[in-house]
């Protein structure tokens, strides 16, 4: 009988909790992100509904910054966050000391990576980038068939892309940078500069030709860096059926025919994609981190995407 997982999919604006051993059997609830305590109390009282007991393992892909490295004395903390209240908290932590199983605990974005890589866009790859573009910009990196990570965890929203400022005199929006790409480009950052959310912005507006800009920016010096075999780009910008279109086309100019040859650029369709577990990569990608902390507890094999 397959092992029962449990999955946090921990964001700035909702925790998503599941339970299951996959897509085929994945039951989801969310709760509101409010303050620490508030927060938790449900989270907690989900898995106790869904049988705590019988759980082999839970895995947490959390808002950051985080903290990743086991024998760090704050692994699982969520740290330098500039959300109020969360700034390390011990998230890992406060699960496992309600419930006693092992943690697996990543970023959110590098959970949403993994279960594209299980499950998903990325199935049979072995380097790719995952991106979302939402209430703010997070990236992942998988090489080699693993999530990397390096000194501490990438943060791709915070690259420093051009910014033509007689074009775009918007400052940005990013506390620590202002207008690094999160803080030009992120969903905050449209409502900003246009006065309104984006999602009630015409197709026609002037906001998605720069909005497309600014995303090919970011997605040219992620190929540039990491050549991945695909890049995957989430997040609710990227829900209006103008983006991808838009998007493929500045990042085809912006390449300049440089690197990619024509057969990648001929069908940027199949290269720049959208998610194909839609709203549930995050979670089941939770359930590969949940499955990896339980082979690591009882040191056997397991798979690595």
């Amino acid at each position: 009988m397959p092992n029962l997982y449990g999955a946090i999919e921990a964001g700035g604006t909702k925790f998503v909790c599941a339970a299951g051993t996959g897509p085929q059997d994945i039951e989801t609830a969310s709760f509101p992100t409010l303050q620490p305590r508030a927060t938790m109390a449900p989270v907690i009282e989900f898995f106790r509904a869904h049988g705590a007991t019988r759980l082999s393992a839970i895995g947490i892909g959390s808002f950051g910054p985080v903290d990743l490295h086991p024998q760090s004395p704050k692994f699982g903390y969520i740290t330098s966050t500039p959300k109020p209240g969360w700034q390390n908290f011990d998230l890992a932590g406060a699960v496992r000391s309600a419930i006693d199983v092992p943690i697996g605990f990543d970023t959110d974005v590098a959970a949403s990576a993994l279960g594209e890589a299980r499950w998903g866009a990325a199935q049979h790859l072995s380097d790719f980038v995952y991106v979302t573009i939402g209430t703010g910009i997070g990236g992942a990196a998988v090489v080699g068939g693993r999530v990397l990570h390096g000194l501490i965890h990438a943060e791709m929203g915070h690259l420093r892309i051009p910014h033509d400022r007689a074009r775009d005199p918007f400052a940005g929006v990013c506390p620590y940078h202002a207008d690094c790409w999160e803080g030009l480009a992120a969903g905050p950052a449209m409502q900003a500069r246009w006065g309104k959310p984006a999602q009630d912005l015409p197709a026609d507006h002037a906001a998605w030709a720069l909005e497309a800009h600014y995303i090919a920016l970011g997605l040219v010096n992620l190929v540039f860096t990491l050549s991945p075999q695909r890049i995957i780009i989430g997040g609710g910008v990227m829900q209006q059926p103008q983006m991808f279109p838009l998007v493929r086309h500045e990042f085809t100019s912006l390449i300049n025919n440089y690197l990619l040859d024509e057969r990648v650029l001929s069908h940027l369709d199949t290269f720049l994609v959208p998610p194909a577990l839609e709203g549930r990569a995050g979670a089941l990608g939770c359930f590969v981190l949940a499955e990896q902390a339980y082979a690591n507890a009882a040191n056997v094999p397991h798979a690595e995407g």
